[in-house]
């Protein structure tokens, strides 16, 4: 899990909207590709999956005032979802300091 504190306050729902508008053209331009990403917001959590790739979520945000954790539940045996952690990660960096 990894913790990114926020330097102000960040709400879910303002994640949620900043994820689905810009998060996809960010990853496409890291990497080159055209992915397909979906999201679910349900109160403070937001999952985020890659359903042409991988099934299931991959990664769940846990979203407070003072921190966004995130969790990487890809299965890392079949896919190596670290490179699309460390951009969703640089990509929160961004956004919540």
């Amino acid at each position: 899990m990894t913790t990114i504190q926020n330097v102000s306050p960040l709400s879910a729902e303002k994640l949620f909207d900043i994820l689905k508008t810009e998060f996809g053209t960010y990853t496409d331009a890291k990497l080159g590709t055209n992915l397909a990403i979906e999201y679910a917001h349900v109160y403070d959590v937001i999952n985020v999956s890659f359903p042409e790739i991988i099934e299931g979520t991959v990664f769940t945000l846990i979203v407070n005032d003072v921190s966004v954790e995130l969790s990487n539940n890809g299965d890392n045996a079949e896919y190596n979802t670290d490179l699309l952690e460390q951009h969703l990660i640089e990509f929160l960096n961004q956004h919540c300091n």
